[in-house]
């Protein structure tokens, strides 16, 4: 038996989940909705505030679809209810970041600003220059953009400077410590 398919997912107040013949999972709440096909093998209930997922057979591929279909809707129904959110700084001289409408506008050293448009399902928050927040329901989305956003700069080794997700802990490297030696 799969160690988390097996666990019941509870409902919280104010979401609702509701599942079709063709195993499409809809959940609706206080922050959005979201909806996930799940595979045709899985076996999805809703009943008395819990969703429990059941697998028909002890194959490979049930197995694994097991665990990986109970995961995706604790993350829809979380998502709906409070929200996923990333946080990612910036470190470096001239390093900056701010919002221009619905696009996140950053200085990253580039001889050009780099531009990235806000994308459906996701909202950018720029608290500080050198802070960027990232929030949605869609916990895939918020952690796609995010990579995406750091990908412009990421930190580099030697001074640390670049975009990193907030409490990452980048391994330093010396440099040119034998430097004038022969």
């Amino acid at each position: 038996m799969s160690r988390i398919g097996k666990h019941p997912i509870a409902i919280p107040a104010g979401v609702t989940v509701t599942v079709d013949d063709s195993n499409l999972v809809d959940v609706k709440g206080p922050k959005g909705e979201n909806s996930y096909r799940a595979n045709a093998t899985m076996k999805i209930e809703v009943a008395d505030g819990v969703v429990t997922v059941t697998r028909p057979d002890d194959n490979k591929q049930s197995r694994a679809l097991h665990g990986l279909t109970r995961t995706l809707i604790a993350n829809m129904i979380n998502g709906v209810n409070t929200g996923y959110s990333k946080t990612l700084t910036i470190e470096g001289v001239g390093y900056r970041a701010a919002k221009d409408g619905k696009k996140l506008v950053m200085n990253l050293g580039y001889s050009h600003q780099v531009i990235m448009p806000e994308i459906d399902g996701i909202t950018i928050d720029v608290p500080a220059p050198n802070k960027i927040v990232i929030n949605g329901i869609d916990k895939q989305k918020v952690g796609q953009f995010a990579a995406e956003v750091r990908e412009k700069r990421p930190p580099e080794p030697y001074k640390g400077k670049g975009i990193r997700y907030e409490g990452e802990h980048i391994i330093r490297k010396e440099g040119k410590a034998g430097k004038g030696k022969k």
